[in-house]
C-alpha cells in the first residue's frame, strides 16, 4: 500500500493569452477532474492577478489536491495533482498542448508513501 501518486508537471511556452484566461484554466481544470473521477470538495479557488499577471487555483479534492499557477510572461504553468488512491495518468503532454499550446511538457510521477 503506498501513499499515492503525485504528478508535478511543467509545461513551457505556453500562449501567454490563455494563461490569462480563468474561463480557460477552469475548464482544463475541470476537465482532469472529470477525467481521473475526483470529487471536488467545495468550490475551486481561482485567483487572477491583476494586469499581464497569470492564474493560480486550487481544487480541494476528496482524494488530495489539483494545484495549478500560469506565468504568462515566461509562457509556464505548472500543475501538482495528488491522489491518494491509484489513478490512471492523464495524457498531459497533448492535453496541455491542446488547451494551452504548450509546446514541451514535462511530467514527472511521484509515488508518496513508499521506503527507500
Amino acid at each position: 500500500m503506498t501513499g499515492g501518486t503525485e504528478w508535478v508537471v511543467d509545461a513551457f511556452d505556453c500562449d501567454p493569452d490563455r494563461l490569462r484566461d480563468p474561463v480557460r484554466l477552469r475548464a482544463l481544470c475541470d476537465g482532469i477532474v472529470r477525467a481521473l473521477s475526483l470529487t471536488v470538495i467545495g468550490e475551486p479557488q481561482l485567483h487572477v492577478f491583476p494586469g499581464p499577471g497569470g492564474i493560480t487555483a486550487l481544487y480541494l479534492l476528496a482524494e488530495s489536491h489539483l494545484a495549478c499557477h500560469t506565468f504568462p510572461e515566461t509562457g509556464l504553468v505548472s500543475f501538482n495533482l495528488y491522489c491518494c488512491r491509484p489513478r490512471a495518468a492523464v495524457e498531459w503532454v497533448s492535453l496541455l498542448g491542446d488547451a494551452l499550446g504548450a509546446r514541451r511538457v514535462e511530467v514527472t510521477t511521484v509515488p508518496r508513501g513508499v521506503a527507500t
